[in-house]
């Protein structure tokens, strides 16, 4: 029987989006020229909720948009379901920021640069992730985290979010 220990509940939840949102302001100086992109599945909500943040911030709309990673995973071979991606806005000469629920060995943001890069040439692309667990396989680092959380690899890492899960919050258990 696993058991589950809250890493985060939904008021730490709430202060970890608005402080990855206070910082993507700093670093990019506004949010002129910026785009966010969520991967589905929780990237999505959470990335939603970082552009909308950012609106209210700033007092300009941030373009959203969906990446459904699946075609461009290195580790899926065979049909894959049709691809959900919906980026209503060109990328190219953008600063995208790439949002994740949790980056583990890397895989699943370097098939999302993958899938940015075939839709046109940014500026650059930015990774913010609300867990960080380390463990990674590629070199690739969040430029935004919401929190840093070390894990064993028999451990899990649960993100619910309140559009998919109905309750926010971040929970690790052992499935060991």
């Amino acid at each position: 029987m696993e058991k589950e220990h809250i890493i985060m509940d939904d008021a730490a939840f709430g202060r970890a989006v608005a402080r990855i949102s206070y910082e993507i302001i700093e670093r990019n100086k506004g949010t002129e020229n910026l785009c966010i992109i969520g991967i589905l599945s929780r990237g999505a909500p959470l990335g939603r909720r970082i552009a909308a943040k950012l609106g209210e911030l700033e007092g300009a709309e941030v373009p959203f948009g969906t990446l459904d990673i699946t075609p461009y995973r290195d580790d899926i071979t065979g049909a894959v379901a049709a691809e959900e991606t919906d980026i209503p806005f060109p990328v190219t000469d953008k600063n995208v920021i790439l949002v994740d629920d949790v980056l583990f060995t890397g895989r699943s943001v370097r098939a999302a640069i993958d899938a940015v890069i075939k839709r046109g040439r940014p500026c650059s692309i930015q990774l913010a992730v609300l867990i960080d667990r380390g463990h990674r396989e590629l070199p690739i680092r969040p430029d935004y985290v919401g929190k840093n959380l070390p894990t064993s690899h028999t451990e899990k890492v649960r993100v619910r979010v309140t559009e998919l899960d109905g309750c926010d919050s971040v929970a690790i258990y052992d499935e060991g």
